[in-house]
């Protein structure tokens, strides 16, 4: 890492500090703490410098974690970690705590197989005190922490902090834990790192409501003697804290003409300040740090503060991939490659809505990851994005279906999941057109497994009316975008494909209907019967090359729907008495080879069925080709699977 100079460094730290990295010297918070707080802003430049020559050419979250170094910083300077608890949500800005919490010498490894994670986890470090990857857990977790101390009567006293973004903030289950915050006794500080930005541009009223709320310093300064002089008198009680605090706040407003939504719901507001100035952070947070009750703080940050191309363009730069750290050029993909799975999506639907005007596109703050963002250029008033809140995206597009419009939701398969009781509840029990795409299913790669989308096969299959479909490549997508639009599909359809490219250059054919629940047969074969969905399917055609050199005859049926799933197939495979194999990128409970299997035994078939995909755990994070190796999904572990069902005919 390159050596910052500095001439912050006062007499206390000594001459030898102002050549040499104080970074290199922290191997945790107490090195940390041990600093005197002048020379703080030369650390956050070290800080920043090594995350910029670290992730130029070892990609991960780059934006958020460069604007919340300072935050990062006084958090650990002014509590007592790991005994003072810090709750991140999301954990894009962890790495800066990463850094600083003995992790620097393996930061080369973020990301990658065997490596550590790029989010928080409590398995990796006791300072990761909850696991983090979606959004909006963190006040809920925090709370129950700040309350299990309460309850633990914990001496010293243990502070619990949380650090929620402005985009996280706006989920519901932010603002249920904020309202439970209110009204129940803790000593909980919420921190709100506002950028003004997710991961893409923010959405909402709350978001404009942030980027002017104001509030006097004075005041609050004021108002915390006040009560705390009123409390050494005895004039009041903590019973009486909540009247106090509703009429201080009714004062405020009646005076300042402007309501405080955080103190609406009786938690005590500061800020909103500068959290790019390190000095200013430290003195508000040891002011702050032994008030009884919750309190918000709000600090207004910079996405990737401190590299200009970052700052420029925050939403390009959450995770930039690999860059020139001098210049900022991002590495460009080469000619000539299949398209993404979302960009057929997006271009797909696009093509789809110019003739069909009752088409709308709803995502949950995923506009330019999922590519919604194409029928946006086109069709702004038909696009919409509901910021993070993935259950009302689904509810909302369920009232829009009910009067008649065609919605097509685009979310991740994991962030899906949060949305389970809505898809049950307020779409599938009232057969309402609503269609499912769903983009990251299946192993996602180094995002790990907060991000794995393993179980929407299993959690979409349940549901009575669900029709559940994958495609295996990019023109069976297009296909299956338009088939869900017909006459055969009553009620809701979903259509999950993975991250990242497909496998045919020449996609853009003209779209026709697929049959409801039938599959293809992509090759003949009497030895071994091979059944895949989804672009899996590749592997497994991979694998059938091999088989078939070595003189094995395979055959391969690419299933495409698993509900309703295809019975001619399966009448077909039984029938011919060959072992068969199933192959999902999916969890192998409650997918394709448990609705495969549960069929042979209802229909009395003694066939013997191999199920490969995403074994019963949580996979870690590293390489596509790592893990579906390391699941045993990948085309030699399918290739031994296949020799080994050939030696039971034998």
């Amino acid at each position: 890492m390159a050596k910052i100079k500095s001439q912050e460094a006062n007499s206390e730290t000594g001459d030898s500090l102002k050549d040499e990295s104080l970074l290199d010297h922290i191997n945790s918070p107490a090195d940390l703490r041990r600093l005197p707080q002048e020379a703080l802003p030369r650390l956050c430049t070290e800080i920043r410098e090594f995350l910029i020559h670290s992730l130029c050419h070892n990609p991960g979250h780059f934006g958020s974690s460069m604007g919340a170094v300072e935050l990062t910083v006084a958090l650990h300077y002014v509590f007592n970690t790991p005994y003072d608890r810090i709750v991140w949500d999301v954990g894009h800005q962890a790495y800066g705590h990463k850094l600083l919490t003995g992790r620097r010498e393996r930061f080369e490894t973020n990301r990658k197989f065997g490596g550590i994670s790029g989010f928080p986890n409590p398995d990796e470090s006791e300072y990761d005190t909850f696991s983090a990857g979606h959004a909006s857990n963190s006040i809920s977790a925090a709370l129950g922490m700040a309350v299990a101390s309460e309850l633990h009567k914990d001496k010293p006293r243990r502070n619990v902090v949380a650090v929620i973004g402005d985009a996280s903030i706006s989920g519901g289950l932010a603002f249920e834990g904020i309202n439970n915050a209110a009204n129940t006794p803790n000593n909980l500080l919420i921190i709100l790192n506002d950028n003004d930005m997710s991961i893409d541009r923010n959405v909402g009223s709350l978001n404009s409501y942030l980027a002017h709320m104001t509030t006097s310093r004075g005041y609050n300064t004021l108002r915390y003697r006040l009560y705390r002089l009123l409390r050494r008198l005895h004039l009041v009680s903590d019973r009486q804290r909540g009247s106090i605090l509703r009429f201080n706040n009714s004062l405020k407003a009646l005076l300042s003409n402007e309501q405080n939504i955080f103190e609406g719901l009786n938690i005590r507001y500061f800020g909103p300040f500068d959290g790019h100035d390190i000095d200013r952070v430290v003195k508000v947070l040891r002011d702050i740090k032994d008030m009884e009750g919750p309190r918000i703080l709000h600090l207004r940050t910079i996405k990737g503060k401190g590299f200009k191309p970052a700052e420029e363009n925050p939403a390009a730069w959450h995770a930039p991939g690999k860059f020139d750290p001098e210049t900022g050029v991002r590495e460009k993909d080469a000619a000539g490659k299949p398209p993404k799975f979302q960009d057929v999506f997006g271009e797909t639907l696009v093509e789809l809505a110019n003739d069909n005007p009752l088409i709308v596109g709803i995502t949950a703050a995923m506009p330019s990851g999922t590519s919604m963002s194409r029928l946006q250029e086109v069709y702004p008033r038909r696009t919409f994005d509901v910021g993070i809140s993935e259950g009302h995206a689904v509810t909302f597009a369920g009232g829009l279906a009910k009067d008649g419009m065609r919605p097509f939701v685009a979310i991740y398969s994991s962030f899906l999941q949060r949305a389970y009781d809505h898809i049950i509840h307020d779409v599938a029990l009232q057969r309402l057109p609503v269609v499912f795409c769903i983009d990251r299913a299946g192993l996602v790669g180094e995002d790990g497994a907060t991000h794995h989308g393993e179980f929407d096969l299993a959690y979409l299959n349940s549901i009575p009316g669900m029709t559940v479909a994958s495609p295996r490549d990019e023109v069976s997508l297009r296909n299956l975008m338009f088939t869900s639009l017909g006459d055969e599909i009553k009620g809701p359809m979903a259509i999950r494909y993975p991250r990242g490219r497909g496998s045919v250059i020449d996609w853009r054919k003209p779209m026709v209907r697929m049959p409801l629940g039938k599959g293809d047969k992509l090759a003949e074969g009497k030895d071994v019967a091979v059944l895949s969905i989804g672009p899996i399917a590749t592997e497994v055609s991979s694998a059938i090359e091999k088989a078939n050199a070595a003189g094995i005859s395979v055959a391969h049926y690419d299933m495409v729907f698993l509900k309703p799933i295809d019975t001619d197939i399966l009448n077909e495979v039984a029938m011919s008495g060959m072992p068969v194999i199933t192959v999902e990128d999916a969890s192998v409970v409650g997918g394709l080879g448990s609705v495969v299997t549960d069929w042979m035994i209802v229909h009395g078939h003694s066939v013997p069925v191999t199920k490969i995909g995403i074994p019963d755990v949580f996979v870690p994070h590293g390489s596509i080709k790592e893990l579906r190796k390391m699941c045993g999904m990948d085309s030699e572990s399918i290739y031994k699977s296949i020799v080994n069902a050939k030696k039971l005919t034998e």
